[in-house]
């Protein structure tokens, strides 16, 4: 798999999966829309090439007045289906606002699905803030920086989520910025010989 990585833009070419469809299909209506978000957690680690499966593909997407949520709801519901309410109303008031997050999958399938959800923590914001752009042939979507994915991942410490962020560093390793890294480390109170222990881990998840 080929690549080329820079500090906000990363190009692949791969051949796409049927969840990578389902994610970039999601995602080119968001931009239609001028919608900022960013995907974060497991997607991340898969559509780099791990191998395990998810129900479903975290989104962070901008807080937007309810006008354009609705026009957003209006564009999905052709395709889509939200899986906790049929009301956009009620999506949005009820569970966005809230800080509860919405789920939507394809019309008559329950997985995979997007967990759709307005920023509620600063790393939100960051990760919000300073997305990298993935680019896959002509298609594109946002993907949360690299530093911060690995070290959130680590902070989740179950087994899945530590294989997903030594899947990353191993990956990455060369090109991450090791300031931000530590800096991310401290942030969520990591001990801080993680990276030899990364280095140790890896092939063991």
């Amino acid at each position: 798999m080929e690549m080329k990585f820079s500090k906000k833009t990363i190009e692949m070419n791969k051949i796409l999966s049927p969840l990578d469809k389902f994610v970039f299909d999601f995602c080119r209506i968001l931009d239609d829309e001028k919608i900022r978000y960013v995907i974060v957690s497991g997607y991340v680690a898969i559509v780099f090439g791990r191998s395990r499966n998810t129900e479903d593909v975290d989104i962070i997407v901008e807080k937007i007045p309810y006008e354009k949520f609705e026009r957003l709801w209006n564009r999905l519901k052709k395709k889509y289906e939200c899986l906790n309410t049929n009301e956009p109303k009620t999506a949005y008031y009820e569970y966005l606002k809230n800080k509860t997050a919405v789920r939507f999958s394809r019309k008559g399938e329950v997985i995979p699905n997007f967990e759709f959800k307005f920023p509620k923590m600063d790393e939100d914001v960051i990760s919000l803030n300073n997305s990298v752009e993935l680019r896959i042939k002509n298609k594109r979507l946002f993907i949360s920086p690299i530093e911060l994915q690995i070290v959130y991942k680590l902070k989740l410490e179950s087994e899945k989520d530590v294989g997903d962020a030594i899947f990353l560093y191993e990956l990455f390793k060369e090109k991450i910025d090791e300031e931000t890294f530590k800096n991310w480390i401290a942030y969520f109170k990591i001990k801080e010989n993680i990276i030899k222990e990364l280095d140790e881990s890896y092939g063991s998840k």
